[in-house]
């Protein structure tokens, strides 16, 4: 069995293990497992990778094919290069974090664990697929778990946010579907079969017309799911209402799905209707940017402050593609992976400050700092980190992606850069506040006096997400060489 493989077969097994389990105890140490073992085969796909890299200049290594429907040229075709082994890496340290975090879910365990392994599988197969039908079936397989895990153990209007997610996301793929079918019927521009393989499509030079045609299609149904301003909206609904772990995935590593596939499939294979329509999406995502940074500001639930952070992080991913420059390209990147980190870190905090004090109003709170100070002095670190403060994965990849960003010489695109720029000043403005008020004075509530200190497991869930943005911070150079490796065939592609 190929490396890449196993990274849809043991998230099954572990299902098909979850099924015989009774109690949550079973379920939990099932789960554990699980992850261990996903992260333990992220390890080793990632030294392997750096060996075959040494002997083997492909765009994708580990590359297998297997026909699956000959009759419309349907293949199980899976490779990686250097951004997919980063973001498998991500998905494997979020899920197992997100497993430490959900220790204590006792409502329907089997059924909770189940549907996030699930989710993780179309995560894993949908980074791995080099054929457009199988990507396309993964990313199902990842959006429809959502639902359950929303409206069966979620809170608040739970059945309403999941299903504006479910419906909004599905109406991407809608879309999506049109334009990945656009890609096939074009595919043979040069002569041949149709084919769904992503590395025989860029080498076939799709017509000017469609391309223009159907590069919105494609680019709009991947970047919903990246919270592309204004098809946003899904994302702070779903993110107050679900649970812990749940928004731990969906923002951390869902969401990268989205900017994935606009860099792999929208803007690798459709590189001229990239270029037509590039000044259209800057607007969007360069608005979504400032929007969203002015929208956490109005916030007081933790939850949509974080939410709307994400809305206008993302931003900047979509914003550093639509750049076509590889600095711009490697922030892009190395933001997704920040940000996955970082939002998966509040996103547990915020799940565990909610535990204790049953509110995530921070009028309401204050002075925990003393009574949780661990919880809290780790809050300031992500909050230091989301704002780009050197020493942190956050600053990395902004400066990556500005300064990539104003290389450009045009007077539109250096605009847009200062108004996204702009953002980092917001930024620091709602994540300093929310310190504050939260934070620091007096306990506003004697009750939160005896509040308990972070569990073993919370501890853990919260250093696995921790390490990595301080271990980007501080050494991202052997991450940002091998990124800019694997986007060299994009280079040539597209610029």
């Amino acid at each position: 069995m190929d490396i890449l493989s196993f990274f849809v077969i043991m998230p099954v097994l572990a299902i098909i293990a979850l099924v015989f389990t009774k109690g949550l105890k079973q379920a939990r140490m099932v789960a554990i497992f699980g992850g261990l073992l996903q992260f333990a085969m992220a390890i080793n796909l990632l030294f392997a990778y750096f060996k075959e890299r040494s002997v083997n200049d492909s765009i994708m290594v580990f590359v297998r094919d297997i026909v699956w429907f000959e009759q419309f040229n349907i293949h199980y075709a899976i490779g990686v290069d250097g951004i997919s082994v980063a973001l498998i890496l991500l998905t494997s340290i979020i899920v197992l974090a997100g497993v430490f975090i959900s220790w204590k879910m006792d409502d329907l365990p089997k059924e909770f664990f189940i549907s996030l392994i699930v989710l993780s599988t179309g995560v894993y197969g949908f980074f791995i697929s080099i054929d457009l039908f199988t990507m396309f079936l993964f990313y199902e397989i990842a959006v429809i778990p959502m639902y359950l895990l929303i409206g069966i153990w979620g809170s608040g209007p739970k059945e309403y946010s999941a299903m504006k997610l479910t419906l909004m996301l599905m109406g991407a793929t809608a879309v999506l579907l049109v334009g990945i079918l656009g890609i096939y019927f074009n595919s043979n521009a040069d002569g041949g079969a149709l084919t769904f393989n992503i590395l025989e499509i860029a080498k076939v030079n799709i017509p000017f017309e469609a391309q223009k045609l159907f590069f919105p299609l494609t680019f709009i149904g991947f970047a919903v799911l990246g919270a592309l301003f204004p098809f946003h909206t899904w994302s702070p609904d779903g993110h107050a209402s679900a649970p812990t772990a749940v928004s731990m995935l969906h923002a951390g590593v869902l969401m990268k799905l989205g900017g994935y596939g606009v860099f792999r499939v929208a803007m690798f294979l459709l590189p001229l209707g990239a270029i037509e329509w590039s000044w259209f999406f800057i607007i969007l995502s360069a608005t979504g940017v400032i929007y969203g940074a002015f929208a956490a500001i109005r916030q007081t639930d933790l939850k949509y402050i974080n939410a709307y952070s994400s809305v206008s992080h993302l931003g900047l991913v979509l914003f550093a593609l639509l750049m076509f420059n590889k600095t711009a390209w490697n922030g892009a990147i190395l933001q997704s992976l920040s940000h996955g980190f970082m939002t998966a870190l509040f996103f547990a905090l915020i799940g565990m400050i909610y535990s204790r004090t049953h509110t995530r109003d921070i009028t309401k709170l204050g002075g925990l700092l003393k009574v949780i100070p661990f919880i809290s002095v780790i809050y300031v670190i992500a909050g230091l980190a989301s704002l780009g403060l050197p020493g942190f994965s956050g600053f990395v990849a902004e400066m990556n992606i500005f300064v990539g960003a104003f290389q450009n010489e045009g007077m539109f695109y250096r605009i847009a850069t200062i108004i996204s720029v702009s953002a980092i000043v917001v930024t620091a403005v709602y994540i300093l506040r929310v310190v504050g008020i939260m934070l620091m004075g007096p306990v506003k509530n004697n009750e939160y006096l005896n509040l308990p200190k972070a569990t073993w497991f919370e501890t853990t869930g919260i250093l696995l997400l921790l390490i990595p943005i301080v271990g980007i911070g501080v050494a991202p150079f052997w991450l940002s060489e091998m990124i800019m490796k694997s986007l060299q065939p994009f280079i040539q592609g597209v610029l």
